[in-house]
């Protein structure tokens, strides 16, 4: 593959990027290929894709059937592109999925890219996009090239500035589009008029199982679009992860959301991380919980609940029936009392398997009680974010840099996606 890309670049007067050459040498005959080129690789000087080299990639993996009929306006270099696509399409799958984190794609390249996703027989699965230059036109382009599209299961936006006319475009775009599993749109500079009209498009639509709204920019503190969510949550049977992180949500917000979960059958990953939600609203969300027969997982690092919060989660978590998995409550000044309610839960708890309290007070008691329940195998050392070690007698707790990651893969094919969970990168 690495030779069309060659001789194509040769056609088009393109330098030839060489670190796409790298990615399709390894590109091998198997059933899903997924090419990567994240431009923030660790170990070397990423070459960052920009538009030309978006152009040079999208053209050489095209369709054959639109290519043969381009095959008498090209030279005898292009003539050998040609033959040589056919081999492809022969010998190697075409790819499902492309990883363009961290480059320097503008509205341009996205103009590229929309004819692989508007080809007839397209098979890509999954987009990621995420910290480029995109804006509110190549977010509309894109959206308009969703409509129509059959395949693409997962769409990753995240940290791009498409701002609130982007955002419209493809709120809009999920009112048709019933094949799109995942949407990631977090620091994208959304504003309350699209997060309320992801919540509108939301209640028709019943194929999106993960959304991922985060940080928009929101000026009102009447937290209108909580409102929205939360009847969206009440007729959407669909939705099974939800990130809420740094919305400014305050206990209101949280009431207002609870009353839709209430109602909710399908929700299982809600993360409500880095907002301002305290002891008032935790309590309404324990409430919930008591009753919600599936949520498993629940973020709320970064929030004030303090001991009387956790308190009412505790409850939550012992009460029969709770069906809570996961749960992060660092960071939320959570002193003693507060912890070792936590820690007793667990013992009355045979669900919560995975727990994450590191950036609260934890003083001797706390240790004390935490590094029992490792010892015992209660709470497993991979399963959070602390680890106990001992000093003169004394236990103490350690920070182990984990957290809660993504459950679902979307990105697989719907009867598959209904047979078995894995993790997605975080």
């Amino acid at each position: 593959m690495f030779e069309v890309y060659a001789a194509f670049c040769a056609e088009h007067v393109i330098d030839v990027n060489p670190l796409v050459l790298q990615a399709l040498e390894k590109t091998t005959a198997t059933d899903s290929v997924t090419i990567k080129l994240p431009g923030n690789h660790h170990l070397r000087d990423a070459q960052r894709l920009h538009d030309k080299d978006v152009l040079a990639l999208s053209k050489c993996l095209r369709n054959n059937k639109r290519l043969t009929g381009e095959q008498q306006h090209l030279s005898s270099v292009g003539q050998f592109y040609l033959w040589f696509m056919y081999v492809l399409k022969v010998v190697f799958s075409v790819p499902t999925g492309l990883d363009f984190r961290y480059n320097n794609i503008t509205d341009e390249g996205i103009g590229h890219l929309v004819d692989l996703l508007q080809e007839d027989g397209s098979s890509l699965l999954s987009l990621d996009l995420m910290f480029n230059d995109i804006q509110s036109d190549g977010a509309e382009i894109l959206a308009k090239s969703l409509q129509c599209n059959s395949t693409l299961l997962s769409l990753r936006l995240s940290n791009n500035k498409i701002e609130n006319r982007g955002a419209m475009h493809l709120a809009s775009m999920l009112q048709v589009n019933s094949t799109l599993r995942e949407l990631e749109l977090a620091n994208c500079d959304l504003d309350t008029q699209s997060v309320i009209a992801f919540a509108i498009a939301l209640k028709s639509n019943q194929t999106l199982r993960c959304v991922d709204i985060s940080r928009p920019l929101l000026f009102s503190h009447q937290e209108e679009w909580a409102v929205h969510v939360a009847e969206m949550l009440k007729v959407n049977g669909g939705l099974v992860e939800l990130h809420l992180g740094k919305m400014e949500m305050t206990d209101t917000g949280m009431e207002r959301l609870t009353e839709g979960l209430r109602l909710n059958g399908s929700l299982r990953y809600l993360d409500l991380r880095c907002n301002r939600v305290t002891r008032d609203g935790v309590r309404h969300l324990a409430d919930m919980l008591k009753r919600n027969p599936t949520l498993e997982v629940i973020d709320l690092s970064s929030n004030r609940i303090e001991d009387e919060g956790a308190a009412y989660l505790s409850e939550a978590i012992a009460w029969p029936g709770c069906v809570l998995r996961e749960l992060s409550v660092s960071s939320n000044n959570i002193r003693t009392e507060g912890l070792l309610s936590l820690a007793r839960a667990l013992t009355a708890n045979t669900t919560l398997n995975r727990l994450y309290v590191w950036g609260n007070h934890l003083e001797e008691p706390v240790c004390q009680a935490f590094g029992e329940l490792i010892a015992s195998g209660r709470l497993h050392p991979e399963q959070a974010d602390i680890s106990a070690y001992m000093v003169d007698g004394r236990v103490f707790l350690s920070e182990v840099h984990r957290g809660l990651r993504r459950r679902h893969d979307f990105t697989a094919t719907p009867h598959a996606e209904s047979q078995q969970l894995v993790s997605l990168q975080s």
